[in-house]
């Protein structure tokens, strides 16, 4: 009974492990933070129902907490550009790029980027 225990106990382990690094490799990644330097590049993209709308992208560096840099490529999906002097929170996944970003205030970003930014 307590060998059934151990092996019940370590699968489960593997599994919980498994799906966690399913989940970083695929959904999750690093946190870098950016400044919005430049208007973007207005692209204009269809929808499946034919209808067309703006969107605006975006390629800056980023600096994660340690102040290690990456180029970030993403879409803004606005109508808009987004604000010149804004700083953007993004996370980056090596295999999907920029999965999310949010604005956030410069007193909220690490040291090291904040350094990097100004």
């Amino acid at each position: 009974m307590k060998k059934f225990l151990i092996a019940l106990v370590l699968i489960v382990a593997l599994a919980f492990g498994g799906f966690k690094w399913y989940e970083v490799t695929n959904y999750g990644g690093t946190t870098y933070y950016t400044k919005i330097t430049t208007a973007g590049t207005k692209i204009n993209q269809r929808d499946k129902a034919g209808n067309v709308y703006a969107d605006y992208r975006y390629e800056l560096t980023g600096y994660d907490d340690k102040g290690k840099s990456q180029t970030l490529t993403f879409n803004a999906n606005k109508s808009r550009p987004l604000r010149r002097g804004a700083y953007l929170k993004l996370v980056y996944n090596t295999k999907k790029g920029v999965t999310s970003w949010e604005a956030v205030d410069a007193v909220d970003l690490p040291k090291q980027a904040q350094a990097n930014l100004e």
